[in-house]
């Protein structure tokens, strides 16, 4: 799992444009990296991931680091604001328990609920709510939305 934040928690990604821009980076960078995205949730000021890689687990630091740059230009050329800094850092966190899995699949697409965004997280259309709930088995859907998120430790003070 991972969580990226801008620097000073600043809210770059603040527009309709800018989000789908940073989403599509996103997916972009992990096809490039070959990380398969189980869950995500892209925001103003932060985004939330849950990938995996078979093939390139080491490759974590260098897919995040090419989003980072491509989102970084990208915006700040929207934004005609040369240069100027907008990620902050990164952290991540090796899951190794199926129940820490599952609790954290449910944070990550309930995240834009959890920051009052959306009341229905498959409204949002930068997080992976509504693909779960289009592509998931409904019992596993049934099995992830059981799992409780309030108790668990993810950085998200955004």
């Amino acid at each position: 799992m991972v969580t990226a934040g801008t620097y000073r928690k600043e809210k770059f990604f603040d527009t309709p444009d800018h989000l789908q821009m940073l989403h599509d980076l996103l997916f972009k960078a992990a096809q490039e990296f070959d990380w398969r995205l189980q869950a995500w949730a892209v925001l103003a000021n932060h985004y939330h991931l849950i990938a995996t890689s078979q093939r390139h687990p080491t490759s974590l630091k260098a897919f995040l680091s090419k989003l980072h740059a491509v989102s970084a230009r990208a915006v700040n050329k929207l934004d005609a604001a040369r240069g100027r800094k907008v990620w902050f850092q990164y952290w991540d966190t090796q899951i190794t328990f199926e129940r820490s899995y599952l609790v954290r699949l449910n944070y990550v697409h309930n995240n834009p609920v959890h920051h009052g965004l959306v009341e229905n997280a498959a409204e949002y259309p930068y997080c992976s709510a509504a693909w779960f709930a289009r592509t998931a088995d409904a019992s596993f859907r049934e099995t992830v939305s059981r799992f409780k998120t309030d108790r668990i430790s993810v950085r998200d003070d955004f």
